[in-house]
């Protein structure tokens, strides 16, 4: 019996520093989304910037070397529906950074892991024991402290942040599916053009733009963020596997505490210092638990 393949070391620390990489780029989506957002650009605007940008990208790219093969869906059902959960995912995290610190929503996002260990009971038909139900239990808790619902320091919008959660959970669980049919190029693609058709028809309705240099930059760095951090986390994956990177995805929140702090002056207050690590370690569980039954991880990162 042949050995499962393991990649060498030096691959493994290669594919750990773009993870992380794609992980800051990720952090560059929420802030360039909150900075736009403090300077008079809609939502729904910040949204389709995101996704055209990421759609031109994609096709200057991986057209030239895929030609019509990258348009070629073995499910374009499970594309649509993909695409779908993930631009719910951007719409609801990108308005809920206009209210609420970027180290708030990011602790929220945490959470998908736990999120994904429900649904894959009635969506996958797995069995999830007591130790993991205890620990989404425990994470929810953690959740709860963060947010402190019933006291003044609460925000509605963080509601938008457990939707934007649930809604990249969905988007999580049907990437394992829509793996089995198409390359990383042809989902890519899908998700940008399926969300620039979708918002094109009303964007024009809340178009305007910068008046500052600063405005024109995060203006079309936004797309390009997702871009290159969707294509590191590609190449991360290749050369380690999801088991080693998977730990990886919380060293997010140093990246948004840092941007939260220097750029919007919202430093992280007392609670999330308690509430995060309750999240985080919950998460951190469920890899574990997930690992010694042998299970396939998802590596988990806060995509928007």
């Amino acid at each position: 019996m042949s050995r499962p393949y393991s990649p060498p070391a030096e691959q493994r620390l290669l594919g750990i520093g773009l993870a992380l990489a794609a992980y800051l780029m990720f952090t560059g989506i929420d802030s360039s989304a909150k900075w736009l957002g403090m300077v008079g650009i809609s939502f729904i605007q910040i949204v389709f910037l995101r996704y055209a940008i990421h759609l031109v990208l994609v096709a200057t790219i991986h057209l030239p070397r895929h030609g019509r093969t990258m348009v070629r869906s073995g499910n374009l059902r499970l594309q649509f529906f993909r695409a779908l959960a993930l631009l719910g995912a951007t719409s609801c995290n990108f308005l809920a950074v206009q209210f609420l610190p970027l180290t708030v929503t990011g602790s929220i996002a945490f959470t998908v892991p736990l999120l994904i260990c429900a649904l894959s009971v009635p969506l996958l038909g797995e069995q999830v024991g007591w130790r993991r139900w205890s620990a989404i239990a425990v994470g929810f808790l953690g959740v709860l402290v963060i947010v402190r619902p019933g006291t003044d320091a609460f925000h509605p919008a963080t509601l938008l942040s457990l939707a934007a959660a649930l809604s990249t959970a969905f988007y999580m669980l049907l990437t394992r599916k829509v793996s089995s049919y198409d390359s990383a190029a042809t989902s890519q693609f899908y998700v940008g053009i399926f969300a620039t058709v979708f918002l094109l028809p009303v964007v024009p309705f809340f178009w305007s733009f910068p008046t500052t240099a600063d405005g024109w930059f995060v203006f079309f760095s936004i797309g390009v963020f997702g871009f290159v951090g969707h294509q590191l986390i590609t190449v991360a994956s290749s050369l380690a596997p999801a088991t080693v990177l998977a730990p990886f995805s919380y060293f997010q929140i140093f990246f948004l505490a840092a941007a939260s702090w220097v750029i919007f002056n919202q430093p992280p207050d007392v609670w999330l210092y308690v509430g995060a690590p309750i999240v985080i370690g919950s998460g951190l569980y469920i890899w574990l638990r997930e690992r010694r039954l042998a299970k396939p991880e998802t590596v988990v990162v806060s995509e928007r």
